[in-house]
């Protein structure tokens, strides 16, 4: 069993890697599952729509708990299972997105966040996680130059909020040596590349 996440700021680039390491883990004899947060089941996908809801005021522990409400539910119907019968599970955002937004970002205490994202998720912890590293204006060009436009709640947070949450994941990134941080500047392929090369090596 194998459980990759992946994390970053938003117009980073997650989705992208996601489907790129999954195209190349076809060619592998092994079950892999794609899922994000917060969602992944219908509790978590009902929770995810009220999160990003443009215009909705979320006091900053309403949204921690909201998250890991949702992740408990997450771990316990896909997560869990997934990796019990042997599957890689693949995760666009997991415990760091916690830690990085309403720790780093919002001002909540880490180690309180910590507490409530272990209960969550029973103690489970990532064999590797990638950060992909965008500095805020590019993130903020992505943003604007999607189709339509339109902004969900997170995506309409100010630069300085945002500034805040990647030194939370560059922080986080230097705990331990399952992660690993990469530049999201390059070319889509070169960082598929370079995970896929990464990622071979937990493989089990």
């Amino acid at each position: 069993m194998t459980f990759i996440t992946v994390e970053g700021i938003e117009g980073c680039g997650k989705s992208t890697l996601i489907a790129g390491l999954k195209e190349r883990l076809r060619a592998r004899p092994v079950e892999t599952i794609v899922t994000r947060e917060p969602g992944g089941t219908p509790v978590g996908d009902a929770m995810r729509e009220i999160f990003l809801k443009p215009g909705l005021e979320i006091a900053p522990l309403t949204e921690a708990l909201l998250i890991n409400a949702a992740r408990a539910q997450h771990v316990v119907d896909l997560i869990d299972p997934a990796l019990a019968r042997g599957a890689l599970v693949l995760c666009d955002r997991f415990v760091d997105s916690t830690l990085a937004y309403q720790g780093y970002g919002r001002g909540i205490d880490l180690a309180f966040l910590q507490e409530i994202c272990d209960t969550a998720t029973g103690g489970l912890v990532p064999d590797l996680t990638f950060v992909l590293d965008l500095p805020v204006p590019i993130s903020r060009e992505r943003i604007a130059s999607r189709d339509g436009g339109a902004r969900d709640r997170m995506e309409r947070e100010d630069p300085g909020f945002y500034e805040r949450v990647r030194r939370g994941f560059l922080d986080l990134a230097e705990r331990s040596p399952i992660y690993h941080v990469l530049d999201a500047t390059k070319p889509p392929e070169e960082l598929i590349a370079q995970a896929y090369r990464l990622l071979t090596g937990v493989l089990v």
